[in-house]
């Protein structure tokens, strides 16, 4: 027999809203919701794509031409970019004794402050030093004396090569002078007293030489 209230509805089941909420969330944690979603690093990347696709493809929008002018852009700034390092590269070249073997290699300074270098190095018994200063005060003296154009980077072999033309009874004693100065700079061969003082007596003897003005004047002429 049947009950006269058995199929009437029962009241309605109701759930609050924060359980409600909770339940969802435990519910789409599941593996099955998420074990195809991209990882982290896949997600970032996505990201990272899509702001930078999207600032290029704004940018070709707003550039004539589209994507090509864009690409014509970048080639022009790349060529700039490469021209302006080149030059660069040439200025310090052309401002800076960077060449190796160069004779000078810090900031200009007088044949006398050379000479008073090599001076002290010599009496504390550093040689290498001594002779490398001498060199160079020798150099620099034909270069205030316009014997010798001032040219950076300039090496002791073209010096003594450059030197022997007005000054041609000095070829020999300079060409041993560059080559000691390469010895104990380069080769790293330990200098003698000795060698400072072949080099100073050089240097003394040059202050006081009389340049061939005829074979200065055959050296220059065009």
């Amino acid at each position: 027999m049947a009950l006269p209230w058995a199929d009437e509805p029962g009241p309605p089941v109701t759930v609050g809203r924060d359980p409600a909420r909770e339940e969802a969330e435990r519910e789409l944690s599941k593996q099955i919701y998420t074990q195809h979603e991209p990882g982290l690093l896949r997600r970032l990347w996505n990201w990272l794509w899509d702001r930078i696709f999207g600032a290029l493809e704004s940018a070709a929008f707003h550039t004539p031409g589209g994507w090509v002018g864009l690409l014509v852009i970048a080639a022009l700034v790349i060529a700039l970019l490469v021209a302006l390092r080149l030059r660069l590269g040439a200025l310090r070249t052309a401002t800076g004794p960077r060449a190796p073997g160069a004779v000078f290699t810090d900031r200009p300074r007088t044949a006398a402050e050379h000479r008073a270098a090599a001076d002290e190095h010599a009496r504390a018994g550093r040689w290498t030093p001594a002779v490398q200063e001498r060199m160079r005060a020798l150099v620099r003296s034909l270069e205030e004396r316009a014997l010798l154009d001032p040219r950076p980077g300039r090496t002791a072999n073209e010096a003594a090569a450059e030197a022997a033309r007005p000054l041609p009874a000095f070829t020999a004693e300079l060409s041993t002078a560059a080559t000691t100065f390469d010895a104990v700079t380069f080769g790293s061969l330990p200098a003698a007293p000795a060698d400072h003082d072949r080099l100073r007596d050089l240097d003394e003897r040059l202050r006081h030489a009389k340049p061939d003005l005829t074979t200065t004047a055959a050296w220059t002429a065009p």
